[in-house]
């Protein structure tokens, strides 16, 4: 299939004007993540053409991300969308549960495992609220 031909190029502003009636809602913020991900010194593979699948894991944690956090927040700005994204993918790694992992943090291994043994006291937990309270954290209180 040929390329489409050259449209006309059209400023954003004539553009609202010929279908701002029928838009509902329009995101105008981007955020150019190959820069982002290589100024933390991750090295970005493009994706083949034409191979939906080699991309599953990324496109699952995009989903997630902006599931359970972006769309339940209004981001302002570039430096609280990556203060945002920092407390997230720290909740992700060391304390949301995953199917895969038997409900396992992916970081779990830095954290001591609860006890199994059944205890006459009832456990203490403490909360921790993120992003405004968006997310909770729960860990078991000193003794």
């Amino acid at each position: 299939m040929p390329p489409a031909p050259q449209r006309d190029s059209q400023s954003w502003r004539s553009f609202l004007r010929a279908h701002g009636k029928s838009i509902l809602a329009c995101d105008f913020f981007t955020v150019d993540t190959d820069a982002l991900l290589e100024s933390d010194g991750i090295k970005v593979i493009r994706t083949p053409v034409q191979a939906p699948n080699a991309n599953a894991h990324m496109e699952r944690l995009v989903g997630t991300i902006r599931r359970e956090c972006l769309d339940r927040l209004l981001i302002l700005g570039r430096h609280q969308l990556e203060h945002v994204l920092r407390v997230y993918l720290t909740h992700y790694n060391r304390q949301r549960p995953h199917r895969a992992l038997d409900l396992k943090p992916p970081d779990s291994i830095t954290r001591p495992p609860l006890g199994t043994a059944a205890t006459s006291q009832a456990l203490q937990l403490n909360r921790r609220d993120l992003l405004g309270g968006l997310i909770h954290e729960y860990e078991l209180a000193a003794a």
